[in-house]
């Protein structure tokens, strides 16, 4: 699924890291707003939106906590905007899909089976936190499962479809991609599919090159030409990931949800800074980078003139 230009998603703070892990992580609408039109700048056309609570950077699923972000960004740029459904795991599907249910985006995000969501082993690297609800989340997920069951799944389209939003489906191993090929032959979805192919979260596929390639060869037979590939590598795989897909043409996922690092042993100052070094990687292939308008024609996206905000 070689793609003409290479379209960059920044996923801006998500719900995985927490306020005392990095200075650097966007916690108010203010800040989650400034880092995604920073990230535009630099080259994304996607925006991956998650919203916290500004007094102690917990995860916020209200839709009143994205409308400042939403308005915010629309005033200042054209990147496609991507609101989670995932929100955070210990969430009901209902709560999770309510921002994309009320701010019709043009894309929101679709996780694609039910798994153990693990991030406990933060807690080996993370000793001192800021509030108390950080290490008890952490510790929580020790016994947690992400619930996406097909009712769930066909709730969350059945919902969304009437919006006219399209979908970054995440796909965190195989049967993930076996669980939206049910839905695509049964017509609740349909082609060209965004598939995020995510690696290296504990309870998902690994990071090696060949698992890689087994979720790519697996899309490949389910979809063939009606899928677009994009690839979200967890912390240290994140750019290693991002250079093998680009360099078979795949599109690409960063920000600091996925990864708080831009090197060894150092943080990430912005999500730009991710945007900037991967694009580096992309242009140093001899590969264009996407546009917002690009990946609008690429996806099939309806158009920022037909969202909620």
């Amino acid at each position: 699924m070689a793609a003409s230009k290479i379209i960059i998603t920044c996923a801006i703070t998500g719900s995985i890291h927490t306020p005392s892990m990095s200075p650097h992580l966007p916690v108010t609408a203010e800040e989650i707003a400034d880092s995604a039109v920073e990230a535009a700048e630099a080259g994304a056309a996607i925006v991956h939106l998650h919203a916290r609570n500004a007094a102690d950077g917990r995860p916020d699923q209200s839709p009143e906590a994205f409308e400042p972000i939403l308005r915010s960004i629309k005033q200042r740029s054209d990147v496609v905007c991507n609101l989670t459904t995932g929100g955070a795991p210990f969430m009901s599907v209902e709560e999770r899909l309510r921002p994309a249910a009320v701010w019709k985006p043009e894309v929101a995000s679709l996780n694609m089976g039910s798994m153990n969501f693990a991030l406990f082993p933060m807690l080996k690297r993370f000793k001192e936190f800021k509030h108390d609800w950080e290490p008890a989340m952490l510790a929580g997920t020790e016994d947690l499962v992400f619930r996406n069951t097909f009712k769930d799944i066909r709730y969350a389209l059945e919902t969304l479809n009437e919006t006219g939003a399209r979908y970054e489906f995440e796909c965190y191993d195989t049967s993930h991609l076996h669980n939206l090929n049910h839905f695509y032959r049964e017509g609740l979805v349909k082609g060209p599919l965004f598939i995020q192919t995510v690696f290296g979260l504990l309870g998902g596929i690994g990071a090696h090159p060949d698992e890689v390639m087994h979720m790519k060869r697996t899309a490949d037979r389910l979809f063939g030409d009606q899928y677009r590939w994009s690839v979200l590598g967890a912390g240290r795989s994140q750019m290693p990931i991002a250079a093998m897909a680009a360099a078979m043409g795949g599109n690409v996922r960063v920000g600091l949800e996925d990864s708080l690092w831009l090197g060894a042993g150092t943080l990430a100052d912005t999500n730009a800074a991710q945007v900037r070094r991967v694009r580096q990687i992309i242009e140093g292939l001899g590969l264009e980078v996407a546009t917002p308008e690009d990946a609008r024609k690429i996806l099939g996206l309806k158009g920022g003139d037909r969202v909620g905000f």
